[in-house]
């Protein structure tokens, strides 16, 4: 079981890449922020994303726990698990890039106050960044789709 946390918490091998893990690792979450895009309603579409936020702490949890290390760079569910939440509400398609760029961008930069997080051990700091990261990007998406699109 505990190896199968760990497959998943790597992103099935996405978070492995010897090139920018996180980011790679974060393709994973495109089909569920299609997926989202395809249910009707922003109330449930945030439910979900909560859970999916929800489900992303034990799974970092355990598999910071078995490979060692304070957020093992491979360790990439907090990433895809946090992605959907960029396009709650927006039904452009082309959110879905916006919102993986932001996502992206946020999180490696770590603004205020995601940079203040950084202290946070276990599953929960894992995941808290990367659930910031991505409610701004949100913000941002549904500006640039409301204004540009």
């Amino acid at each position: 079981m505990k190896s199968l946390i760990k497959w998943i918490a790597i992103g099935f091998g996405t978070g492995l890449s010897p090139v920018m893990p996180g980011t790679v690792g974060t393709l994973v979450g495109l089909p569920l922020a299609w997926g989202l895009m395809q249910i009707h309603g922003w109330a449930a579409q945030a439910i979900i994303c909560v859970l999916l936020t929800l489900l992303s702490i034990p799974i970092c949890e355990v598999a910071e726990k078995m490979i060692g290390g304070k957020d093992p760079g491979c360790i990439v569910a907090d990433e895809y698990l946090t992605l959907p939440i960029t396009v709650i509400g927006l039904a452009n398609p082309w959110a879905l890039l916006s919102g993986f760029v932001l996502h992206r961008i946020f999180d490696i930069t770590k603004p205020p106050p995601i940079k203040q997080l950084q202290h946070i051990h276990g599953g929960f700091g894992i995941t808290i960044d990367d659930f910031l990261a991505a409610l701004i990007a949100l913000g941002l998406n549904h500006l640039i789709f409301h204004y540009f699109g």
